[in-house]
């Protein structure tokens, strides 16, 4: 049984404005509070005094807390997805270079431990170097990049298990960024180690759900929705990928994926749709050339910006 009535208590202890949620599982109990402005020695003395206050309750076991951070200066957004395969790397790079292009300093962390995309994307080889113990990103096309892809051998197979994926985050998420304003994370796919050591670390000051129309990576969004919700985290909106597709010889448009589906979703879950992306042959032909349509003038590119302009009025919200 899932429930927080025990847990409303710990709104008499003097951090608990702190208290971002907290629920009760069985007789485990999951808080997540958010530590901005605190030092180490603080953030241990507030993980423990909420530990002790949830543990003295009735029908209270065990008290895990994850305390999460807002970094001043700076935003992460969080690019997810629920499944593989929905162009969620793709609509980062894009969406980064949209930005871009719209004035901001952007970087992209190419969170997908397993599946590292983004070199390729942008059409880089160039590998970061350290300074001061900490990695410096490679410029390219207008955005900082940093990815395991430019630390690994093209090819090679990473073994690793939750700890050494969420230890290789840390350090990306904790490079040389300079005066970048706001970092896109582009997570792997799914709800796993990596997306909880992102909230839990560095919490993102939003989440954006890429999603294609067909049934079951609807199912899956949602599940990534629900995550970041039950995190704390706002989702400032849906795409819409592959929407339709325009044969290039005939003329005629067909949807192989449907359409609509994700818009409806959102709707029913009650976050913004940011708008739709049709499958493209061209799209996929630049991405796989390191050429990104978003650094190009056209349609595409404006469909990129047009996106890219909805995520900051969302995230202007949010911040308000």
């Amino acid at each position: 049984m899932t429930t927080d009535e025990p847990l409303v208590a710990l709104d008499n202890l003097p951090d608990a404005a702190r208290i971002r949620s907290r629920r009760l599982v069985g007789d485990i109990a999951t808080i997540v509070a958010d530590a901005s402005g605190l030092s180490d020695g603080e953030r241990g003395d507030l993980e423990q005094k909420l530990k002790q206050a949830a543990t003295a309750l009735p029908g209270v076991r065990e008290a895990r807390v994850a305390l999460t951070a807002s970094r001043p200066g700076r935003t992460f957004i969080a690019i997810g997805s629920g499944k593989g395969g929905v162009g969620k790397s793709t609509l980062t790079t894009n969406l980064a270079i949209a930005l871009a292009r719209m004035g901001k300093r952007v970087g992209i962390v190419d969170a997908d431990i397993y599946g590292p995309s983004q070199p390729t994307l942008l059409g880089t080889a160039e590998k970061p170097h350290a300074k001061n113990d900490k990695l410096v990103p490679v410029e390219v096309q207008g955005v900082k990049l940093l990815s395991v892809g430019q630390l690994v051998a093209p090819g090679q197979a990473l073994a690793w298990r939750g700890p050494m994926a969420s230890g290789a985050l840390a350090q990306l998420i904790e490079g040389d960024w300079g005066d970048t304003e706001i970092i896109l994370v582009d997570l792997p796919p799914g709800t796993g180690d990596v997306q909880l050591s992102l909230v839990q670390k560095s919490r993102p000051a939003g989440a954006v759900i890429v999603s294609t129309p067909q049934d079951l990576s609807l199912i899956d969004a949602t599940r990534a929705v629900d995550l970041f919700g039950k995190t704390s985290v706002p989702v400032l909106g849906v795409i819409e990928n592959m929407a339709g597709y325009q044969c290039p010889h005939c003329g005629e448009t067909s949807d192989p994926f449907g359409q609509g589906g994700a818009e409806a979703s959102a709707r029913q879950l009650g976050v913004p749709f940011l708008g739709r992306l049709p499958l493209s042959a061209s799209l996929r032909e630049a991405s796989d050339a390191g050429a990104p349509p978003a650094a190009q003038d056209g349609p595409a590119a404006d469909a990129f910006a047009a996106i890219a302009g909805r995520i900051l009025a969302e995230l202007e919200k949010v911040s308000g």
